[in-house]
């Protein structure tokens, strides 16, 4: 398996490498132009005539020796849009008659709110571009930062710095603009949803004005992601066709905006949320944005899915460039809730490891005094009602059993009824004179504090260093109310007083970023889950410091194939933590088969989080088996090529397929919903085999494949495998192995 790994590994970072065939990064000085190449995709920027940086081009690798005329503006259509507005500008700023969304907008002192921001320089190091522009009467810079990656993504963020000798407020602050060519029939997709009903996927057709994507409410949220993909009407689908996508890696309030012109140009523009925000900028201080990433294909919705998720595993995740599997994880929350105990947890453990389980993760309930979930939130010692001895007997039992160790935090909340809150309620995010807002019964610690950083960050530390804990899901249960902190102002007066306040939304995530990595530097071998109630916090921000994130609340396996459907579309397979849960389901009170429960979950990082007591002996016996048969799979499914053969919310049946990069092992889960008319299930067509190879065919149920042992990829691929699925919620799996050609 190791040995694997690591060819799995190296082919991910190896990949686009040989798409590039060129410098990643390429300047013509003659012209003032530079010439981005990542993966499959160039990207073009100049200077113009009015000493201002523009798009030239976003589009296919261009050749090495490409040229493409000089950067020139657009001048002015009619009186009411000027050259600002009819340019793409690579970072528009507010002033000389802008009136399409802004990059930057900047309040000076002497009250004048604009910006004209013209070129200064540029340094190209490797795969890197640096492009300083200044404004042409304030001294104010700004650092425009380009880096590419041979998996064909592109990163895009700022630097906005205050070189003169007095104070700015800046009250917008974007990552990036990101300018496609101008055209017709451009096709947005993205995502929304809500609790427990996170990552539907929405397509329409841009037409002039302004899509808005966003979340007010201090983290990356479950009502929309920030993820874009732009294909054409006519021509993109699933497998061909253009695609310009990307996401913003960034886990606080956050804004994208993407704009149709009168004169069919698109434009991206994302970063911080501009909704109540503000950042001081005194003399000599900077701020940075955080990074956009984006991509381009002409191989379909499909393909670009695949670049972001070779691109996460290569780059992102804490363990790149060479991504570890995720263990399949047993959690007793559904089995216990709050009533955990020593006793009963031991017992629970020697149940799991039967099943083949390798982590056991104690959830809410273990801490303080926590019996329900109105109080102790903040008190995080272990409670010795039901931990007489502390956590060490269970975590020994636990380790006896071949498993290692998790526990749930909730690092970031306070329950009222706390010895925290009691002894420091100005921890908590407040406004004066105005009531605190409780959401399940508990308030936002204000993480901005530095004081409050370091409590986090010390009992984080004691816990994990007082006991052996490989894993900690990591939780974050409500969205901010009254988003306070007097102690920021300091000597600050007037408007800059309450501006200071308001770099909350900045500094709050900058010290969340800090605790995840101190403390993962510190104890490396520790591994975190981002949850949030399923998905309230997923983006490319908290995937560098955190292995995994919650997916959804809702575990009901037939709602999880539309929801990991949508989830597959931004973010790679290994970071989607799915459960087997109990029937029938807490939320839809569906009753499912626990063989299509096992399959839905195995097509992202499997866990069990059922209550096993209640588990017969045929139920502990077909688990066990299909828990071997994931361990078998899963680095081709988490590390694997994804392909989304049908979706689940166009059809009664769904196809989703695996193949290894190396190309060694393909896999296929396919799942019937419900059979109407006696009708059989059409064949299904698999993708990104090698057409001239055989494949040993090995099917997880030998009487619902219908077809020979060994079968070309060929055939496999054109005339496809035939499955007798029938009925209401059956499902199957078949692995594939590519068969040595003998010479």
């Amino acid at each position: 398996m190791k040995k694997r790994l690591l060819t799995i590994s190296a082919t991910i970072f190896a990949c686009g490498l040989n798409v590039l065939g060129q410098d990643a990064v390429r300047s013509v000085d003659a012209s003032q132009q530079w010439y981005l190449n990542a993966g499959e995709s160039t990207y073009v920027v100049g200077i113009n005539e009015r000493h201002m940086l523009q798009s030239l081009y976003w589009g296919p690798a261009l050749p090495a020796d490409a040229r493409l005329p000089q950067a020139h503006s657009s001048g002015e259509w009619a009186s009411f849009d000027t050259p600002a507005n009819t340019t793409a500008l690579e970072y528009p700023a507010w002033g000389e008659g802008l009136f399409a969304e802004p990059a930057l907008k900047v309040d000076s002192p002497n009250g004048d709110r604009t910006l004209v921001l013209v070129y200064e320089s540029a340094k190209v190091s490797k795969s890197e571009l640096e492009i300083v522009l200044h404004d042409t009467v304030q001294p104010i810079k700004v650092h425009l930062f380009y880096e590419v990656f041979p998996q064909g993504i592109l990163s895009r963020w700022s630097r906005i710095e205050n070189a003169g000798s007095q104070t700015f407020v800046v009250e917008q602050a974007a990552s990036a603009v990101w300018n496609l060519p101008a055209a017709e029939d451009y096709s947005l997709s993205w995502l929304t949803g809500q609790w427990a009903g996170e990552w539907q996927l929405h397509s329409e057709l841009i037409q002039a004005g302004s899509h808005v994507m966003e979340s007010r409410r201090g983290s990356t949220g479950h009502q929309a992601n920030p993820w874009f993909a732009i294909g054409r009407e006519h021509a993109t689908t699933e497998d061909n066709g253009p695609v310009w996508f990307g996401e913003l890696g960034w886990s606080g309030s956050w804004r994208m905006n993407v704009e149709g012109t009168s004169q069919n140009k698109v434009r991206v523009t994302a970063g911080y949320n501009p909704f109540d925000f503000a950042y001081v900028l005194e003399p000599g201080k900077s701020l940075e944005t955080p990074k956009f990433y984006a991509g381009y294909t002409s191989h379909g919705q499909g393909e670009a899915s695949r670049i972001l998720h070779r691109f996460q595993l290569a780059e992102i995740l804490p363990t790149h460039p060479n991504p570890k599997p995720r263990p399949v994880i047993y959690n007793s929350w559904e089995a216990t809730e709050f009533a955990v105990n020593e006793a009963g947890q031991i017992s629970l453990a020697e149940k799991a490891a039967k099943l083949g389980v390798e982590r056991f993760v104690v959830d809410d309930g273990w801490f303080g005094q926590r019996l329900t979930d109105k109080a102790g939130l903040g008190d995080w010692y272990v409670n010795k009602t039901k931990f007489p001895n502390g956590l060490k007997p269970l975590i020994d039992r636990v380790h006896a059993l071949g498993m290692d160790f998790g526990l749930w935090v909730e690092p970031e909340m306070v329950n009222p009824d706390s010895d925290l809150y009691r002894a420091h309620p100005d921890w908590a995010m407040h406004f004066p004179d105005r009531n605190r807002t409780e959401a399940r019964n508990q308030l936002v610690l204000n993480l901005a504090r530095e004081d409050v950083k370091e409590y986090v960050f010390n009992f984080l530390d004691r816990l994990v260093t007082e006991n052996d804990i490989a894993f900690l899901k990591w939780d974050y249960n409500r969205n901010w109310s009254e988003p306070g902190w007097s102690e920021a102002s300091g000597s600050a007066n007037g408007s800059a007083e309450v501006a200071k306040q308001k770099e909350i939304y900045v500094r709050y995530v900058e010290n969340l970023y800090d605790i995840l990595a101190k403390l993962r530097a510190k104890h490396p071998k520790l591994e975190i889950e981002s949850c949030s109630g399923g998905s309230g916090r997923v983006d490319l921000g908290i995937l560098r410091y955190t292995d995994e994130v919650w997916t959804s609340d809702n575990t009901d396996a037939l709602d999880r194939l539309a929801i990991q459907y949508g989830f597959t579309h931004a973010y790679a397979p290994e970071t989607m933590a799915a459960w087997v849960t109990d029937v029938p389901n807490f939320l839809n009170r569906r009753s499912i088969p626990l063989q299509f429960r096992f399959l839905s979950a195995m097509q992202g990082a499997l866990g069990i989080g059922g209550n096993l007591n209640k588990w017969t002996t045929d139920d502990m016996a077909l688990a066990t088996k299909l828990t071997a048969f994931y361990k078998d799979i899963r680095t081709t499914v988490q590390h694997g090529n994804l392909y989304r053969l049908q979706s689940p919310l166009k059809s009664e049946s769904s196809h989703v397929e695996y193949v290894a990069q190396d190309g060694s092992q393909a896999v296929l889960f396919s799942y019937l919903r419900s059979q109407h008319f006696g009708m059989a299930l059409p064949k299904v067509q698999l993708k990104g085999l090698e057409p001239k190879a055989s494949y040993q065919v090995r099917a997880l149920d030998a009487g619902k494949y219908k077809g020979e042992a060994v079968v070309s990829g060929a055939v496999l691929m054109g005339e496809g495998i035939n499955l007798g699925l029938a009925g209401d919620y059956d499902s199957t799996a078949v692995v594939l192995e590519r068969l040595e050609t003998r010479r």
